[in-house]
């Protein structure tokens, strides 16, 4: 197991997944979902309280890619102990003429959940998922659940499996 969490099977715990998440678990019959402080969902406040270690945590970063007036959603997905090269790789990859992180509100509205707890199993259907190479390689990693008050563990293969989901080097 990853940390000191009781993780059990998501698909049978639905009540701790936000609304899109619990409508596309079915599709990662291999994830598991623990409850969590909600005041611990931050990620360094979350490894270090769970003894979960940075490489085996990955974050969902909204970005907005905007060119010739069109604004698309994109997620990106790294470990926590990395950061995305949004405005090189990311921007290049989406072909846009700038990205920039999605504001809190948008991020939420469009995703139908948590700041802090988004997650890329549920997201809207035609976005972009771009997962780091060494996130798709782990094992195991602890992602959001799309609330602050749980987090998804599942393998890293299964990030790659996701709709929308392209294995890319976004780590700076």
């Amino acid at each position: 197991m990853v940390g000191t969490l009781d993780w059990r099977p998501a698909n049978e715990h639905r009540d701790l997944l936000a609304e899109p998440v619990a409508a596309a678990i079915g599709d990662v019959p291999e994830a598991e979902v623990a409850g969590i402080d909600p005041d611990l969902a931050d990620t360094a406040a979350f490894c270090e309280r769970y003894e979960v270690p940075p490489e085996l945590s990955a974050n969902c970063v909204v970005v907005a890619a905007k060119r010739g007036g069109q604004v698309a959603y994109a997620a990106c997905m790294i470990l926590a102990d990395g950061r995305a090269d949004v405005n090189g790789v990311v921007r290049k990859h989406l072909g846009a003429r700038k990205v920039s992180f999605a504001p809190m509100d948008e991020a939420t509205a469009l995703t139908g959940m948590e700041y802090g707890g988004i997650t890329p199993v549920g997201l809207p259907g035609g976005w972009p998922i771009l997962v780091d190479e060494a996130a798709a390689a782990a094992s195991r990693v602890v992602i959001g659940s799309g609330l602050r008050t749980s987090k998804i563990l599942l393998p890293g293969k299964a990030l790659a499996g996701l709709p929308g989901a392209e294995v890319i080097a976004l780590a700076l």
